[in-house]
């Protein structure tokens, strides 16, 4: 399947920059799978039978919890886009209902960086986009913002 920044290209337009949603929505997928794993071991250190099924439905519990999360992040960064052209910036997400935000880079007034602790830690963050006349759009959790931020800047 095409990107979608390659549909929409214009004649001489050029991707510059492009970026997507961080690997951090992997979290809780993460937190899970260790849950998972942990309750496992702990169901084959245990010799009390009501405890090593207790441990093995809660692992299975986890397990179910943690592929959930798992195939939620990844649906959710294969069908986000972000990407600086050399005359407009291009945001999309959905699949199957599809939003999507597109600015000239002669309309972008401000772009702004907000990255907390561990999103500074793990390079991540939102980038809010300024328009002249026409509002702003938030960009939550992509990756290196402000590399994504100078792409746009740096003209």
């Amino acid at each position: 399947m095409a990107r979608y920044i390659d549909e929409i290209l214009q004649p001489g337009e050029r991707v510059l920059y492009s970026t997507n949603a961080h690997w951090i929505f992997y979290f809780p997928a993460i937190l899970a799978w260790i849950v998972a794993l942990a309750l496992f071991v702990l169901s084959r250190q245990t010799i009390v039978e009501g405890l090593v099924l207790l441990f093995l439905v809660g692992a299975g519990l986890a397990a179910l919890g943690a592929l959930y999360w798992t195939v939620k992040a990844w649906f959710h960064r294969w069908t986000t886009e972000t990407d600086v052209t050399n005359l407009r910036v291009v945001h999309k997400t959905g699949f199957i209902t599809r939003k999507t935000f597109e600015m000239s880079l002669d309309k972008v007034e401000s772009v702004d960086v907000d990255q907390s602790i561990p999103g500074r830690i793990l390079n991540y963050g939102d980038v809010t986009i300024r328009g002249v006349g026409k509002g702003f759009e938030r960009i939550k959790t992509i990756a290196s913002p402000l590399a994504f931020r100078n792409s746009i800047t740096a003209r």
